[in-house]
């Protein structure tokens, strides 16, 4: 199984998840937010407290910051699992900027008030 956790306040993540369901047809990626009881379930508390915006369940693991967002990217439709051939640039360098927009996501792109409430029509992907 394979769950993206995702900031269910971040307009940022929001539409990063709304991408992520228009790519991904075979519904390969399950989704909860990092508010939710299912994340605590997986994710370890001090991982919760740290984690800016967005982690991967796969294959028993968890990966975060850009290593989750290329590795969603590999399995998702169309060019973007070229996106992946970053994974070659080392973490410390690739975070760097994932944290820079991570640390401002707010103020850029805005909060909402509550997580998201997904549709009758993807309820199924989100746990």
């Amino acid at each position: 199984m394979r769950i993206i956790f995702f900031d269910g306040v971040c307009n940022l993540c929001n539409g990063a998840v709304n991408f992520v369901i228009d790519r991904d047809p075979k519904a390969k990626f399950k989704l909860a937010p990092l508010q939710s009881d299912i994340a605590a379930k997986y994710l370890k508390e001090e991982q919760l407290d740290n984690l800016n915006s967005i982690a991967l369940f796969e294959e028993g693991k968890i990966y975060q910051k850009s290593s989750a967002a290329l590795r969603i990217a590999k399995k998702l439709t169309g060019a973007w699992p070229l996106l992946y051939g970053l994974i070659i640039i080392p973490p410390f360098m690739r975070d760097f900027f994932y944290d820079l927009v991570a640390k401002n996501r707010y103020k850029w792109f805005g909060k909402q008030e509550t997580c998201r409430m997904p549709t009758p029509d993807i309820k199924t992907r989100f746990l």
